[in-house]
């Protein structure tokens, strides 16, 4: 838990993270925003149907990578978990996300990391690798 809680921390605090997927072999890189701790689990959003949803469908392997003051750099499966009360947690932490999600969040899907690895870096150097 000390370990989920630690990268939550960073990711809340960069506030801005992105998303690599794969389409075929093309990586998909994209900023993200929506993030929730939640069972302890840290939980990312995306919005219905787009292509990183059709993307992380096909293949849950994912990387995250924050930036502040250090860099840190997530490898990890996505795991689809839409159950309302999870989604209606993440409208809750982050209302102005309600009129495009739903009550619920019944418009994004849910996800959280799994079988992750976490490496904080400062210049390059890794100074933290921690998993979850």
């Amino acid at each position: 838990m000390e370990n989920v809680k630690k990268v939550y921390d960073f990711l809340e605090k960069a506030g801005t993270f992105y998303l690599a997927t794969v389409e075929g072999d093309q990586p998909r890189v994209r900023p993200y925003g929506a993030l929730l701790m939640y069972d302890d689990k840290i939980y990312i959003m995306a919005f219905g149907q787009t292509n990183a949803t059709r993307q992380i469908a096909e293949n849950a392997k994912a990387e995250i990578c924050a930036f502040k003051g250090q860099t840190l750099r997530i490898e990890c499966k996505l795991v689809e978990d839409n159950r309302p009360e999870v989604g209606k947690a993440l409208v809750d932490k982050m209302p102005a996300l309600k009129p495009a999600l739903g009550e619920n969040g019944e418009n994004g899907v849910m996800y959280y990391l799994n079988d992750a690895t976490a490496t904080f870096f400062q210049l390059m150097e890794p100074v933290e690798t921690v998993t979850f």
